[in-house]
């Protein structure tokens, strides 16, 4: 003999778990209960009340102004978005390439008030008032400026993916220090990695780029 048991379960008095007050709900006929925890509304961290807040549903987001590319640029921005993220997603400019994501490879290298920065260990959100720089805004009235002419004239590239991080790497070190040396170079370059080359025209094409920028050409 066979004993029938309904396994049908219990409809429930609330429509939704929303709107159920804290409290015991019925889990099923036999008269089981768990407790509910009431849904407290999530306070705001405190740095976050310092610049005005967006309420974008449940992520917090700041406007955020700043000097990209030489134009002033204002978005807001949830806390949690990664400057990597913010220039290849919403503003478009996919210049700065993803590699590791990580902070090993250094492909996703830009200039931040002249300094080297990994777009994908920085916060968007911390560019406020700051001015950054993409690989988009070498090039001068179609003009290449002094570190991609030589890259392309030394052959300092060659599948090309990690280049963009290598340029603005040698860039931020030719706006810092002009007139380079070959450990400096190697310096400055220690964050990037390159899986094709084996560094060589690398070097050469940031020391070409050194003697171009002392003629007067843009780094």
């Amino acid at each position: 003999m066979f004993e029938v048991v309904d396994l049908t379960p219990t409809r429930l008095a609330f429509p939704s778990l929303r709107e159920a007050k804290a409290g015991d709900l019925p889990l099923s006929g036999g008269g089981i209960r768990a407790r509910c925890a009431s849904l407290a509304p999530v306070e705001a961290a405190s740095d976050l009340k310092r610049v005005p807040n967006v309420d974008m549903g449940r992520q917090m987001a700041r406007m955020v102004e700043l000097r990209l590319n030489g134009r002033t640029r204002v978005d807001a921005v949830p806390d949690n978005l990664l400057l990597l993220d913010y220039l290849r997603e919403v503003v478009g400019l996919t210049g700065t390439k993803t590699g590791c994501d990580g902070g090993e490879c250094g492909a996703c290298t830009v200039l931040v008030d002249d300094r080297p920065r990994l777009s994908c260990l920085t916060l968007a959100a911390a560019m406020d008032g700051r001015r950054v720089d993409t690989v988009e805004s070498l090039a001068q009235g179609g003009r290449l400026s002094a570190v991609q002419r030589g890259f392309h004239e030394k052959l300092g590239s060659q599948c090309g993916y990690c280049t963009p991080g290598f340029i603005m790497a040698s860039a931020g070190l030719l706006r810092r220090n002009p007139h380079p040396g070959e450990e400096e170079i190697r310096a400055a370059l220690g964050s990037n990695i390159c899986r094709c080359t084996g560094y060589v025209k690398i070097i050469e094409a940031v020391k070409y780029a050194a003697e171009l920028h002392a003629c007067g050409a843009s780094p």
